[in-house]
């Protein structure tokens, strides 16, 4: 998406909440932040951004693409760190903020995109595995789903949204929190529309979790993301992820203020139950 700059993005919706502190760091500009703006915006954060190779981040201008393995988008952020953007580019924009606002979490997607790769180059496998879809889906459209009660997970994963968003509506904002982390969903945000559904990876924690400051909910759920990622046994396959239809989420919309929103059935699907 290469569209007209807007710095006031942040201001369109709760959405957007997660990637203010790395937004304001790097948006100080009237036209679209450079390579440079991004770079100082990444060496002012709280976490310096490695890899799991030991690589430290950095944004780089896009490169033609190569047969060469190592310069693929996933191994060349492995081995060096560079993390291609496109200037003017939303996509890649929110690529970087992302990277700024989990990067443990992004690392642990790299590594595992960087090891997957390796495995079908040695088996001579010509297509992705699903794996490699669940890493992608996650990556590009994923949310961070945290509760400190159970039994709204529960109801989640069990496709029960009118009951989830409206029944317990008073629970969901006191108990439960939704980081949103794919950068095409941050993209979609832009002009958020009835439809747009990330991917969950979800996490029971502790009553304290959501009493602390903000910026701390953050890192900690990136801390989690980033360990369940790395588990070999965390994510495998897209079903893995339960799906969430974000606009349901109270406050992320104003039309959701009202019960019937939640009857739109296009939207608000009913599924399979995940284990």
């Amino acid at each position: 998406m290469k569209t007209a700059w807007n710095r006031d993005f942040l201001e369109r919706s709760p959405l957007f909440e997660p990637l203010r502190a790395s937004a304001q760091r790097s948006l100080c500009t009237p036209d679209w932040p450079t390579l440079d703006d991004l770079r100082r915006a990444l060496a002012q954060c709280p976490v310096e951004a490695r890899t799991q190779s030991g690589a430290r981040i950095s944004f780089v201008p896009q490169a033609p693409r190569t047969a060469i393995f190592e310069d693929g988008y996933e191994p060349r952020i492995h081995l060096r760190g560079e993390v291609q953007v496109r200037g003017r580019n939303w996509h890649d924009l929110m690529n970087a903020l992302v990277w700024m606002t989990f990067p443990r979490a992004k690392a642990a997607l790299n590594a595992r995109h960087y090891r997957a790769l390796l495995e079908q180059r040695a088996a001579g496998a010509p297509n992705r595995g699903k794996l490699q879809d669940a890493l992608t889906l996650f990556d590009e459209g994923g949310v961070i789903v945290v509760a400190r009660d159970p039994a709204l997970l529960r109801l989640l994963e069990s496709f029960q949204w009118k009951r989830l968003f409206w029944q317990e509506r008073t629970r969901v904002v006191n108990d439960m929190r939704f980081y949103l982390f794919g950068h095409a969903i941050y993209e979609k945000a832009l002009a958020p529309f009835a439809g747009i559904t990330a991917r969950g990876l979800l996490f029971e924690v502790e009553h304290a979790f959501l009493d602390a400051p903000f910026d701390v909910q953050i890192a900690r759920a990136d801390a989690l993301a980033a360990a369940l990622l790395q588990d070999g046994a965390g994510l495998k396959t897209p079903r893995d992820l339960a799906p969430v239809p974000i606009l349901g989420i109270p406050g992320w919309c104003a039309e959701n203020a009202r019960a019937s929103y939640y009857d739109n059935r296009d939207y608000f699907r009913t599924g399979r139950r995940r284990r």
